[in-house]
């Protein structure tokens, strides 16, 4: 039922914001910004980064008071901030960066802190955690060390947690940014399946395509601002994203802009039958100066994981990887920077950045002989090469001592990608590059990477994300761990996508 529907018959929804204003210091968070969604609704929440949805969110589930406004669940007015479990019964967030304690059981995940006082039965928990997840249809082993969950199972453990105190409103903070086509496919199915049983969902996300699949309303909002609630049916593409950035995206033109690169180089990356049983096996492929190559493939390929042998993370069974005429130490990052590659990881949180480190800082780690002489650390050259970077990849921030945990996630990856830049490489390996950013930080990271390429670079993108492939000049697609298939440019999304499926004619 849309919000327009919904006070017409009298229906409070079952969340709003009325009237929220937000500083931090001189930096306005947000500003007059309202929201209401309404019972049974699965509601998107979309802008750019640092547009004000964390904030609304941290205002919505009751971690930061608001300096002016309110918050109402069902037309009551918000708990005191103090009384967290009034909170968790009205609304609860499953954030990107998930929560769940790997050290703990499953069921220990579950009950934290709601075991009761004094021994605690160990069957009795185990019990209740089962009863709760068959209730929500999750097939996990209630004894399991969260640790050994995937991500898809950790997220629904975390749904089952928040349904458990008793909260029929969940918001889901960019929940597909770390999961496969196939896992997205059923976290939709799970959706639509709560929502018939009660649950109401803000769905975050910087994938618009997610917002037209699954959604029925979406929010814009822009410089702190609400910009615009519809229904998702009535908001064509080119709408949404110009309410969202104030100009029309780039990134279909960023694709059709690229010229191929001149034929007769030799390749600056020669990957020759690279196998890790089980996973993916003879896998060879060539990169070209100035070339951009994709690596396609759904979840189970295996392109991951041979991105992670490309770039030392992992150390393949069999086969060669050839950087500029050069063939490092297998499972060795070192070995392949020296040779003169750099790289973006899947995961920025666990392999991309030290959070306690300055911009400057994480920018350089890689390149140490380019900061002072005889093993010295110049800080003065380390803030320009920090200040260059803000500069080249438009990163929002106050300067480059500014710590990377201050950045929101679209300036982190850019960090990330200046990083991986500093040496100048040969060779630039990005895995899932655009994960968790907006439309406008998508753009600019994927211009960086064509103007790598001008430069001479060879660049290897992997990703399932049909905008990271665009400017690819041709597209290599993994299916089960083997090589099916080789997309010229000009491909068409069906076909791509109907490849990286496994659906062949």
């Amino acid at each position: 039922m849309s919000h327009s529907a919904s006070a017409a018959a009298g229906v409070r929804p079952v969340a709003a914001a009325h009237r929220i204003s937000k500083r931090f210091g001189v930096t306005v968070a947000l500003d007059d910004v309202s929201l209401a969604v309404d019972d049974g609704d699965i509601h998107a929440l979309v802008g750019r980064n640092g547009a004000g949805k964390s904030t609304l969110v941290s205002i919505l589930t009751g971690l930061v008071p608001p300096d002016s406004g309110t918050v109402e669940f069902g037309g009551e007015p918000a708990p005191p901030l103090a009384d967290r479990e009034a909170w968790r019964q009205r609304v609860a967030c499953v954030y990107q960066k998930l929560t769940v304690i790997p050290s703990l059981s499953v069921a220990e995940n579950l009950f934290l802190n709601r075991q009761g006082r004094g021994l605690i039965s160990w069957g009795s928990l185990r019990r209740r955690a089962r009863e709760l997840l068959d209730a929500w249809e999750v097939d996990v082993d209630v004894r399991a060390p969260a640790e050994r969950l995937t991500v898809e199972q950790r997220q629904l453990v975390e749904i089952a947690r928040a349904l458990s105190h008793g909260s029929r409103f969940i918001i889901l903070d960019e929940p597909t940014a770390q999961l496969d086509g196939q896992a997205i496919e059923r976290l939709f199915a799970r959706m639509r399946s709560l929502r018939e049983s009660g649950v109401t969902f803000l769905f975050i996300s910087h994938h618009l395509d997610e917002v037209y699949e699954v959604c029925d309303t979406v929010t814009v909002m822009r410089d702190a601002r609400h910009i615009v609630t519809s229904p998702v049916a009535e908001l064509g593409k080119e709408a949404l994203v110009t309410a969202m950035t104030g100009e029309a995206t780039g990134l279909i033109a960023l694709g059709a802009a690229r010229s191929a690169p001149a034929g007769g180089a030799a390749p600056v990356l020669t990957v020759t039958g690279l196998g890790v049983p089980g996973v993916f096996e003879d896998v060879s492929l060539t990169v070209a100066p100035g070339e951009i190559v994709g690596l396609a493939g759904a979840g189970g390929s295996g392109k991951m994981a041979v991105g992670e042998s490309i770039v030392g993370l992992r150390r393949a069974a069999r086969g060669t990887v050839e950087i500029g005429g050069t063939t490092p130490r297998p499972g060795s990052v070192p070995a392949a920077l020296r040779a003169g590659l750099g790289f973006v990881p899947q995961d920025r949180h666990r392999e991309g950045l030290v959070p306690g480190l300055s911009i400057a800082e994480n920018t350089t780690l890689t390149v140490p002989e380019r900061l002072g002489r005889f093993g010295f650390v110049g800080p003065r050259r380390r803030d320009e090469l920090g200040a260059k970077a803000i500069g080249d990849l438009d990163i929002k921030a106050a300067g480059p001592d500014q710590p990377v945990s201050a950045l929101s996630g679209g300036n982190q990856q850019k960090v990330v990608m200046a990083r991986a830049l500093a040496g100048d490489p040969k060779v630039l390996v990005l895995m899932q590059p655009t994960a968790g950013v907006d439309v406008k930080a998508k753009e600019t990271l994927l211009g960086t990477a064509s103007a790598a390429a001008t430069g001479g670079a060879g660049v290897l993108v992997i990703s399932d994300d049909l905008d990271d492939l665009r400017p690819c000049d041709r597209v290599i697609v993994l299916f089960k761990g083997a090589v099916v298939a080789e997309m010229p440019t000009g491909w068409a999304d069906h076909e791509l996508i109907a490849a990286m499926e496994g659906i062949r004619d």
